[in-house]
């Protein structure tokens, strides 16, 4: 038997009851919408819930900009490893749980790589913090050169009907044409990004989402080229984007 730091005792493998929060403690904002946009897609997985909480806790301790963590800080926090431990889960849960994280659009990944050392950042997927990730990316703040994420072999990414009703709502009449028009000109990591940018914008709108892709379309996207590259295929010039993408080609 041990005591406590409040005078109790307990017996060993017996959990300490927690004795209350102190009148004024530090504390950890976490967005409403995370409960109710992002939490639900976590709550199969214990790993991805205590990850995911944890990780709020780590970068808003964090101070200036780019506010980022990576997998072997969260590693090293002792909260977290006892939480892990305590859940039972197996080593790879930390990586699990960092991937559900991203998969759910709570977190932002970015591979950088500095004298042939890898390391993947982990931002918020807040305007903030989305734009600290831009000037990682631009090299605007120097921690590496980019790596270019690889998909894994065999990962899907989910449909734009799928994504349109998980994100806007039912589909109305006339929306499944341009839903279709718009599958068949953008690549589906453009299109899955936008609607991971509308959903952290709170914008349940196609309208605003299309704009986005438009835009990119027009001005480029973290100068990436679009897979579906449209030179010699008259068909992607067709419809209400394809002057858009004749714009795009030209530039």
């Amino acid at each position: 038997m041990r005591e406590t730091r409040d005078g109790k005792r307990d017996r060993p493998g017996e959990r300490m009851t927690f004795a209350g929060f102190p009148s004024r403690p530090q504390s950890t904002a976490v967005p409403n919408v995370f409960f109710s946009d992002v939490l639900p897609s976590l709550a199969d997985d214990a790993a991805a819930v205590g990850v995911a909480l944890y990780a709020f806790q780590a970068l808003q301790a964090k101070r200036g900009s780019p506010r980022f963590v990576t997998e072997e800080e969260l590693g090293s926090d002792p909260p977290l490893a006892a939480y892990l431990r305590t859940a039972g889960l197996d080593a790879n849960a930390l990586s699990r749980g960092l991937a559900r994280a991203v998969d759910a659009g709570m977190l932002l990944s970015l591979a950088v790589e500095r004298e042939g050392e890898r390391r993947e950042l982990y931002f918020l997927n807040a305007p903030a913090d989305r734009r600290g990730m831009e000037s990682v990316r631009a090299g605007t703040v120097e921690l590496g050169s980019v790596v270019a994420h690889q998909p894994a072999e065999g990962a899907a990414t989910p449909g734009i009907f799928a994504l349109y009703e998980s994100l806007v709502g039912t589909l109305g009449p006339g929306i499944a044409d341009d839903l279709t028009e718009a599958e068949r000109l953008y690549p589906a990591e453009w299109i899955a990004e936008a609607f991971r940018e509308a959903a952290a914008q709170n914008v349940r709108s196609w309208r605003y989402i299309s704009r986005i892709l438009e835009r990119w379309a027009s001005e480029g996207r973290d100068h990436a080229k679009t897979e579906r590259d449209p030179a010699g295929d008259d068909r992607y010039f067709r419809g209400k984007y394809g002057s858009i993408l004749k714009q795009r080609l030209k530039g």
